[in-house]
């Protein structure tokens, strides 16, 4: 892996987004107006909700957009053969991963800079711990949605079948990430399906942050949330083919 090449590739990427406005709005204001949404939902409703479920939604939202965006991104780059040119070059498929990953990655921090400031100064949402590990906790959230959305994309022929996959692989985590129910609340059959799913441990880490200053768990999370991220990628890489069939 040659760092001057992933850094090319990331560079050529943060370019195409740079003059895509409506792919940039979606990935920077998208998350922060989804909460907001949900602010105004409950504002005469239950004031207290927004509180509870704000924390998790900052870890998913980050992770459903940066997944949704980086499997069609990728999937229209290898219909258009751009990949196939890049490969051609002395670019391994890592390199162009990385590449990716470090693209969406610098989109991410801004992403969940607006979405964690637009949530704890405008909405009003309270949490115990340091808003920094919102923050960061929030970016490593859309770093794992890239990588899966990198993963993904090499087993769909058309951008159609890279929204399909959002059922397969977002929705199940959404279910058991412990938003609706508790985690050991579940059947058992469905914690232990919790416990290998990495949005869960995301999700734990911002509850935590919202109910206490200590960050020794938050960090135990966070390194579980990394763990998938780079097996995602090393998995991406090994079955990233140059285009469709």
């Amino acid at each position: 892996m040659s760092a001057r090449v992933t850094a090319a590739v990331a560079v050529r990427v943060l370019t195409q987004l740079r003059h895509d406005h409506r792919t940039m709005a979606m990935l920077l204001l998208l998350p922060a107006l989804l909460v907001s949404l949900l602010w105004w939902m409950f504002e005469d409703v239950d004031a207290g909700a927004f509180d509870r479920v704000g924390p998790a939604l900052l870890a998913i939202f980050p992770f459903t957009v940066m997944f949704l965006v980086t499997s069609v991104t990728t999937l229209r780059e290898r219909t258009s053969g751009t990949l196939e040119r890049l490969l051609v070059l002395p670019t391994a498929r890592l390199d162009l991963l990385g590449g990716y990953a470090a693209a969406f990655g610098l989109v991410a921090v801004v992403q969940s800079l607006v979405t964690v400031l637009v949530s704890t100064t405008l909405l009003g949402l309270e949490v115990t711990g340091p808003v920094a590990m919102l923050v960061l906790v929030a970016v490593v959230d859309g770093l794992l949605g890239t990588a899966l959305g990198l993963f993904v994309s090499a087993f769909a022929r058309s951008e159609f079948q890279a929204v399909q996959f959002m059922p397969a692989v977002v929705i199940p985590q959404l279910l058991l990430c412990g938003l609706f129910v508790p985690r050991d609340a579940l059947p058992p059959v469905l914690e232990t399906v919790s416990d290998v799913l990495p949005l869960s441990y995301a999700v734990d880490a911002m509850l935590t942050l919202s109910t206490s200053t200590g960050t020794g768990e938050v960090w135990r999370d966070l390194a579980v949330v990394a763990g998938f991220v780079a097996g995602a990628l090393v998995l991406g890489a090994a079955t990233l083919r140059r285009r469709t069939a």
